[in-house]
């Protein structure tokens, strides 16, 4: 994480407002999250600030929201941040930064997703919603939707640290779960939209099942395995089955084992994460480890059961 030279402040944020959009400007406003991209400032009771603070790519990552959400958003049967305004760089402040709607709800780090039949629908419904064929011209993700083998060296890097430090319980079961999933065909299918980026701080929850998905900054066109990963990093044990026989279209058996592979690599990214939250460390955030850890169990849980295959 590069933080921003300059100290994002309540001051800072109406002051931007007053410039940009005085409209606005009068509104309550407080600090609502630290992101890993940027800050979350609410601002009355429908709307948001997200401003860049923390790396150089974002805001690369919020114009791209502001381009394509707003049409993407009512598609969607569950709240997601719909930009309002594009605000330009300024003396006052050197980046660009979005006016977006409110999505109210609980990260789901912090109140995970108990009712398992609701959330598993609720999940393949706006998945199934999102997955559509992405139009030419779509941004491409990152590091979200193309090939598993591509992040080969970095798991391989991550697993070999990960075991080092005794952050895993069974690493040769993780192993077995990611070659299963490299060793899957490709996807020959189109570009599908992805959020790209569904972990339990992006998620959020009321009432034990999801009602609302926030940051778009890694919305891309690639292949759906990437997202489908969800159902093993969002759901409630036992869930899963549930997810797979409700989004459309059915996912094949080469596709789950991708998706698999994905939650694998989104797992490992957490659980680092959490324990540099534990430890005091810069960029940590320690309620992302417990359902990183909770994740990987589910996974490598159904590696060797006997009588079932490797993709429930």
């Amino acid at each position: 994480m590069t933080h921003t030279e300059i100290e994002i402040t309540a001051e800072l944020v109406r002051d931007l407002l007053r410039d940009q959009h005085p409209d606005l400007a009068g509104l309550p406003l407080e600090l609502g999250a630290r992101g890993w991209d940027n800050q979350l400032w609410r601002l009355g009771d429908d709307l948001a600030v997200r401003l860049p603070w923390a790396t150089q790519s974002a805001d690369a990552l919020l114009r791209k929201e502001h381009e394509w959400l707003p049409a993407l958003a009512p598609r969607l049967p569950l709240p997601v941040p719909v930009p309002q305004h594009l605000s330009e760089p300024s003396e006052r402040f050197p980046r660009p930064w979005i006016v977006t709607t409110w999505v109210p709800g609980t990260p789901a780090d912090r109140a995970p997703a108990t009712r398992a039949e609701e959330a598993a629908d609720t999940l393949a419904a706006f998945l199934t919603a999102l997955h559509r064929p992405a139009p030419d011209g779509a941004p491409t993700g990152r590091d979200r939707g193309g090939p598993l083998a591509d992040h080969a060296e970095p798991f391989a890097r991550g697993l070999a640290s990960a075991t080092e430090r005794g952050l895993l319980p069974d690493s040769d079961a993780v192993r077995a779960v990611w070659e299963d999933a490299v060793a899957a065909p490709e996807w020959a299918g189109p570009p599908v939209w992805l959020h790209g980026d569904l972990h339990p701080a992006n998620v959020l929850t009321e009432d034990g099942t999801f009602c609302g998905v926030i940051d778009f900054g890694d919305l891309c066109a690639g292949d759906p395995a990437c997202d489908l990963a969800a159902a093993w990093i969002l759901l409630p044990d036992g869930a899963a089955e549930r997810f797979h026989a409700a989004y459309r279209p059915a996912p094949d058996p080469a596709t789950l084992r991708r998706a698999r592979g994905w939650a694998v690599l989104k797992a490992l990214a957490c659980i680092f994460i959490g324990d540099a939250g534990v430890h005091g460390r810069p960029g940590g955030k320690p309620t992302w480890g417990p359902p990183a850890q909770a994740s990987l169990r589910r996974l490598t849980a159904t590696l060797h059961r006997p009588g079932t295959e490797a993709v429930t």
